[in-house]
């Protein structure tokens, strides 16, 4: 099914493979488990979803249509978002200090008024030492300010293939000279930053995100456009509706391999930060900021 689009009520015809690993190996248990969901949500008294029924208007429509369950009755749908959490210490570290995190916020004091772009790729967004080195050289020939959190690559055992393994060596891990030539413009922050309010701080234009549901939902409440790279679960499929869908982000990371090119990041930030289609797209996401807030 790899050019196999589906068709589900309320959205754009979505890829096959834009959807969740597990929903495409029928012999995954997670394949079975979708599927029983899926057939006990319909008989359930009541859906409550963490959205607002303007960022996701279609979607709640074609549910409450019955659209989705053609031959019986709908539950209800309750639209409880936007829910996000202000005070996130979930991603945070033993090693990282409130020290640490005050310092991101002091810089962006410093910065102008949308002129930086965050990147963040959560708790389990990590990065081959290649991977790393070609993010620093988008960043620094796009020229545009910028707060990366940066972690350590994943290991080679498995078992721990989804964990950071420590605090980063930043000196081993990014080009020679990288942090000196862009200390003027860029902080590099290890392991772990307040994302919440470094989204909301009005210092912050753009953010380089995962497409993580509480990611997105932050980044929508606060206002800030997005460059959408999903990493793994669900947010390939995230990524599909923020970009073609929302109208909230541009794509990286469309490539088969997954591994993005420094001059793939530096197109995709001097998009975001300077054309008229981030221009568009930073109208967008105010509009849906106001949204929730009236939500």
């Amino acid at each position: 099914m790899k050019e196999h689009f589906l068709n589900v009520p309320g959205l754009l015809p979505v890829l096959a493979t834009d959807m969740p690993k597990p929903f495409l190996e029928r012999d995954n248990k997670a394949y079975q488990y979708f599927l029983d969901f899926a057939t006990q949500v319909p008989q359930a008294a009541g859906i409550m979803i963490n959205t607002f029924e303007l960022l996701e208007s279609k979607v709640v429509r074609a549910i409450s249509d019955g659209l989705c369950v053609p031959d019986n009755p709908t539950p209800p749908i309750y639209c409880t978002g936007p829910l996000i959490v202000a005070d996130d210490k979930r991603g945070g570290s033993s090693k990282t200090s409130p020290e640490d995190a005050r310092k991101c916020i002091t810089w962006l004091d410093s910065q102008p008024n949308q002129s930086v772009v965050f990147l963040c790729f959560g708790s389990l967004g990590l990065f081959t030492k290649e991977q790393l080195r070609e993010i620093a050289i988008g960043l620094e020939k796009s020229g545009q300010r910028f707060l990366w959190v940066v972690r350590d690559p994943p290991s080679h055992n498995l078992s721990v293939s989804i964990q950071a393994n420590g605090y980063p060596d930043l000196d081993s891990l990014l080009p020679d000279g990288f942090l000196e030539r862009t200390k003027e413009r860029g902080l590099v922050v290890k392991l772990w930053a307040p994302k919440v309010e470094i989204l909301n701080h009005s210092s912050v234009g753009g953010f380089v995100t995962h497409c993580g549901l509480n990611s997105t939902l932050e980044a929508v409440c606060a206002g800030v456009p997005l460059v959408a790279w999903p990493l793994y679960a669900e947010q390939t499929l995230n990524k599909a509706v923020l970009v073609e869908e929302m109208k909230l982000a541009l794509s990286m990371n469309d490539s088969e391999d997954g591994f993005v090119s420094a001059d793939e990041v530096e197109k995709n930030l001097r998009g975001l930060m300077e054309s008229d289609e981030g221009k568009l797209i930073r109208e967008r996401a105010i509009a849906m900021k106001n949204a929730a807030r009236l939500q």
